[in-house]
């Protein structure tokens, strides 16, 4: 009889269709925000309540770490109930994970990659203090917080598992659909992370364009997803915390959604109930991170290059404390440098990029906290800089220039130092170490004035030059001069034409020491060097081009020519400026445009709407650009992003729907090199901002949007735009050329400063120095007595190099970002009283060394 009924009640089943897909499903549920975003008095009492009530729900948490500052002490008995909930950490039981504990929630793919180190590491460590027993196992996060190397970032901090899953925020983008349950995602060092992704048949939802299918598990949703073989299908949405507004609340899904589905942490469906494994290798690369931010408009370019600038300034102001530290005693200086950076971090949350515009506290919006946070962080940097130079220099004088060196690599480039104002004399000449006589060159620049002249800094170390008055120096190796109505300007590695009628457009390009190269395709209908826009007022595109300018000559001795170019785009003045340096293969070039008014510049025609996939914002090719139309053939673009560079496989970079999304981000640079074999072209930019380029468009810069964008707010003109770019001809791929270095030496200048020389002093030293060049030398920070020095092989093979450091140590090893040890170091004592050490880093590696109670000789 029993059997006689399993079989009726199996037959009956298979009768009703609903019932095949009775098989579970999971979701993952939490919150997403914080004290800067969204976190009200009183979430944390309302999460704890919901857990007691919904005893099968998970919560998974993405909330600024310094929410819980505030929530200790404004909601005591809130935050010890919720510590007491968070304190079991089992995958099993627990029912509180943190999956994202970087300190702002970065979006990661516009800044750079120490940045993102210390995203992690400044949010664990608060994070850690606040409870003590939480374990970090899967990074996931509500928006677009990706990069391509996170995978060997998560690893080394102890993370076991990622998802690239955002079903429910994708208004500024998503990451592509790719593969199945899980994959292995893949970095560009060879890293693997078990991950879920936005699954291959997860698709983006009709009708909206900010959600993927998977944000409600609804029937269809998980209907594909089996459909597709997804045995274990997964939905998510990281709610926002703010529960008072009626937009968090507690379990998620809904009646409509599919049943039976179960809540669960990330570590625990990833360990527990999914497929576990997978053969399923995913070569993630930075084109599947397909984000659109309001590139090109006035408040994204000011805090783009506000954000730059402080990243540069705090990796070298702590290298330059290394150097006070141990060669100078100084003490380490770590409040300002945590200061520093916790407001640098700050500055990098997503929604200081996405909604720029937003109040956030007091009437101030993202933007004005980003001026106040970058300024904080600037201000300190300054401040151990200046204590560094002290400490290193004793008592500052006019007799000498001491130059330090931030980079594992020598240097011999035009050094600047600031000099008082009273040096108008042009007859100063340096002697360096080995005795020989440098010309200079005094120029005037934003108020200040500074000497100029040819140095040579060793691998971070410094060299000391004598100042003493000579004569002034004459040079034919920068010229210019005009021919038939043309600029000519000369360098001993250029010779440039530009063209005042065409606006100061670049007519030629010629680089000397490449074989005459001519890189200014004269065929093209893009002019090189030319501004042009769509704008919408008059309906048309306008170029720098349609009228004429005026050349002037800011500046021109034996090691710097300037030129100005005085134009009008419109009805709007600019200024463009190009700077030739002698033996210096990077033009650098400029552009101030002093606009009048508000201008429409865009795509016109497309009113907005949230639903409308259609974008004003998102076609560049309407934006005003600076073009560099190339005569390179066949080509191909290389770009970096932190810790990566990719090869392109974009046939072109203009999308103008949401649902077509392209990765067009330039970070630091963008290289046009050639799948013929021909020379390249690199371009660089001061900020993260995006470019153009395909078949039918020469690699142009965006400068410039203004109309509606996000949740319709109008991005508009409010002042003057200040870009600074350069270009670098140059013959073979971008790591043959050292591309990533070069950028390095932009980002790390010379650090000079006057001093007395006695003539006891060293006059050239170098403290650490790679094989090769091979690593660039990320970052440098003191823990009590031992030195982190952090290494990244850009552009070389994973072959065995030795590092040098000048002092000893009791022990180097080799550690993870978590401080964990990796693996002892092979090093030995050398004759020459330093100590050398053997890495193999692979290709885009990232390695930390540690060396313990250190000294130098």
């Amino acid at each position: 009889m029993k059997k006689q009924s399993l079989l009726t009640l199996f037959f009956c089943a298979m009768s009703i269709p609903y019932l095949v897909f009775a098989q579970d499903a999971y979701f993952i549920d939490g919150y997403h925000g914080g004290i800067y975003g969204h976190y009200p008095i009183g979430q944390t009492a309302f999460i704890n309540n919901m857990l007691k009530q919904h005893p099968d729900w998970r919560v998974n948490m993405e909330v600024e770490p310094e929410t819980w500052d505030a929530v200790k002490l404004r909601d005591p008995a809130a935050y010890e109930a919720f510590k007491q909930l968070f304190e079991d950490q089992s995958i099993a039981n627990g029912r509180i994970e943190y999956i994202n504990p970087t300190y702002a929630q970065s979006y990661l793919f516009a800044t750079s990659g120490e940045s993102n180190i210390r995203q992690f590491s400044y949010g664990i460590e608060l994070l850690r203090k606040h409870f003590p027993s939480a374990r970090f196992t899967t990074y996931s996060a509500e928006e677009p917080c990706f990069t391509s190397s996170l995978p060997y970032i998560l690893k080394s901090f102890g993370f076991n598992y990622a998802s690239t899953k955002t079903p429910n925020t994708m208004w500024g983008g998503y990451i592509r659909a790719y593969g199945g349950e899980l994959v292995n995602w893949i970095g560009p060092d060879g890293t693997a992370i078990t991950t879920v992704p936005r699954y291959a048949s997860e698709d983006l939802q009709p009708g909206s364009t900010w959600q993927s299918i998977a944000w409600y598990n609804s029937k269809d949703y998980i209907k594909k997803s089996f459909d597709a073989g997804i045995q274990n299908p997964v939905g998510m949405c990281i709610q926002d915390a703010a529960w008072s507004s009626g937009w968090g609340k507690g379990p998620w899904l809904g009646q409509d959604s599919y049943t039976p589905t179960h809540y669960k942490t990330w570590r625990d469906y990833i360990a527990n109930y999914s497929i576990g494994s997978t053969t399923d290798d995913w070569h993630f690369t930075q084109e599947d991170v397909l984000t659109s931010l309001m590139w090109g408009s006035q408040i994204m370019n000011t805090l783009a290059q506000e954000v730059r600038g402080a990243e540069n300034t705090i990796v070298q102001a702590e290298k330059m404390a290394v150097f006070a530290s141990l060669a100078g005693n100084m003490q380490w200086p770590e409040k300002l440098i945590d200061e520093g950076w916790i407001k640098l971090l700050l500055s990098q949350h997503h929604d200081c990029w996405i909604v720029p515009y937003n109040n956030l506290q007091g009437g101030r919006t993202w933007a004005d906290h980003v001026t106040e946070w970058t300024g904080v962080t600037h201000q300190n940097s300054q401040v151990v800089i200046d204590r560094s130079l002290k400490a290193l220099n004793g008592k500052s004088g006019q007799n000498a220039v001491r130059l330090f060196n931030t980079l594992a690599v020598d240097r011999n480039e035009i050094a600047r130092v600031k000099v008082p104002s009273n040096w108008v004399r042009s007859s100063w000449e340096v002697v360096d170490p080995q005795g020989k006589v440098h010309p200079t060159q005094l120029v005037k620049e934003d108020g200040s004035t500074w000497l100029l002249f040819r140095a040579h800094v060793p691998s971070f170390g410094y060299s000391t030059y004598t100042l003493r008055e000579g004569k002034a120096s004459a040079s034919d190796a920068l010229s210019y001069h005009e021919e038939k109505g043309k600029y000519v300007l000369e360098s001993d590695l250029y010779r440039l034409v530009i063209n005042p009628e065409k606006g100061g457009a670049i007519e030629s390009l010629i680089a000397k020491k490449l074989n005459n190269k001519e890189y200014v395709d004269a065929t093209s209908a893009w002019h090189f060097n030319e501004l042009k826009g769509y704008f919408g007022d008059q309906s048309t595109f306008i170029s720098s081009a349609d009228q004429p300018a005026r050349i002037r000559v800011v500046e021109h001795g034996p090691l710097m020519l300037q030129i100005a170019i005085d134009g009008m785009i419109g009805e709007h003045p600019f200024t463009q400026t190009i700077r030739l340096q002698q033996n210096e293969e990077k033009i650098d070039m400029g552009v101030f445009i002093d606009w009048q008014r508000n201008e429409a510049i865009g795509e016109a025609g497309i009113p907005f709407s949230a639903e409308n996939p259609r974008k004003a914002f998102y076609d560049d090719r309407y934006k005003l650009l600076v073009c560099f139309p190339a005569a390179i053939s066949d080509q191909q673009i290389y770009k970096d992003a932190p810790f990566d560079v990719s090869k392109s496989q974009l046939e072109n970079t203009y999308f103008n729907r949401w649902d077509e999304i392209k990765h067009n981000i330039l970070l630091n640079w963008v290289d046009l090199g050639s799948n013929g074999k021909d020379h390249s072209l690199a371009l660089f930019a001061d900020h993260t901002t995006s470019y153009v380029h395909g078949s039918d468009h020469p690699l142009a810069l965006t400068l410039q949007y203004s109309g509606r964008g996000l949740w319709g707010r109008d991005y508009t003109i409010t002042g003057p735009t200040d870009i600074s770019y350069s270009l670098l001809p140059h013959a073979d791929k971008w790591d043959d050329d050292r591309i990533w270095t070069r950028s390095e030496r932009t980002n790390e200048p010379l650090v000079a400063t006057l001093v007395d020389a006695g003539a006891d002093d060293v006059a050239q030293q170098s403290y650490f120095s790679i094989e090769d060049h091979a690593y660039e030398l990320v970052s440098m920070e003191m823990k009590g007595d031992d030195l982190y020095i952090r290494l990244f092989n850009a552009q070389s093979d994973q072959a065995e190099r030795q590092i040098t450091f000048g002092g000893k140590t009791d022990k180097i090893t080799w550690v993870e970002l978590s401080g964990e040890v990796s693996e002892q170091a092979q090093y030995r004592t050398t004759g020459n009283h330093a100590t050398a050490i053997t890495a193999h880093i692979p290709r885009f590696g990232i390695r930390t060394l540690k060396l313990s109670n250190v000294q130098l000789f």
